[in-house]
């Protein structure tokens, strides 16, 4: 990963009190969610079972929970490293750490689909399935707790944002708000789609089946994807066709929304 989660964590702190000099008002929210920790987990722990927390189901339980998640799968921090990270790095709206972790909830809702994946891996099904209503009522995100996700993402908005029980994404994959990676009907087993390392795809994006989408490709925004999509290649349309090369080897680190079509022969 090659980031030290101690040194990132003391860089967020560092950033909540220099915010606390600029804007006072804000000053016991951000003592109450960062500078009064010191270490990363215990914190999102709180935050996230504070946003997701009801009368019916208190904080008190799910901070127990995340935090047990996170003491018996250090990974899940390391995840929750990377994913800030990426967001930093590809979202020019997101400009300090400390504000993607309170603020961002593309951020938080990948966090929390993270100890529901974790609590379906073990077989706790019935509350993997409450946090799973939870996070799509608090985010408008919708991922299925079977569902696979790597490290490094970016659900950059999220909002509308479905994913399917069967679906797998790789490491360092970039997905905007709308993007659906869902079924064609009723199929049972492996039907929804795999999407490999290093891809991005567009707003509204439709991508449905049991398909792949090769490494390094784009998705136009509002495309509907019914088929394959060969590695390191753009698709575009309803239904999408390709439209020729992504520019870059990575279109999920760089963002660039372009669509380029081949010139046109004479």
């Amino acid at each position: 990963m090659g980031i030290d989660i101690s040194n990132l964590w003391s860089a967020i702190v560092g950033e909540a009190r220099r915010e606390c000099e600029r804007e006072p008002e804000i000053r016991m929210f951000l003592e109450q969610h960062i500078i009064r920790y010191d270490e990363f987990a215990p914190a999102l722990a709180m935050l996230l079972s504070v946003k997701l927390g009801s009368k019916h189901f208190p904080p008190q339980v799910l901070q127990e929970l995340f935090e047990n998640f996170y003491r018996m799968s250090p990974e899940a921090i390391e995840f929750a490293v990377c994913d800030m990270v990426a967001t930093q790095q590809r979202d020019p709206a997101a400009v300090n750490f400390f504000e993607i972790m309170l603020f961002l909830k593309g951020y938080q809702a990948l966090q929390s689909y993270r100890l529901a994946h974790w609590l379906w891996s073990n077989g706790r099904h019935s509350l993997a399935y409450f946090l799973q209503n939870r996070i799509s009522e608090i985010f408008a995100v919708d991922i299925h707790p079977a569902a696979v996700i790597g490290k490094g993402i970016l659900l950059d908005h999220a909002t509308g944002l479905v994913i399917g029980e069967t679906a797998v994404v790789d490491d360092d994959v970039s997905l905007l708000h709308e993007v659906t990676l869902g079924g064609t009907g009723k199929e049972i087993g492996d039907r929804h789609p795999k999407v490999k390392r290093s891809v991005m795809i567009g707003a509204g994006a439709k991508i449905l089946g049991n398909i792949v989408i090769g490494e390094g490709a784009k998705v136009g925004a509002g495309s509907v994807v019914l088929d394959d999509v060969p590695a390191h290649y753009t698709v575009a349309g309803v239904p999408a066709h390709i439209v020729g090369r992504t520019e870059t080897p990575a279109p999920a680190l760089d963002m660039n929304q372009r669509l380029v079509f081949p010139e046109k022969r004479k």
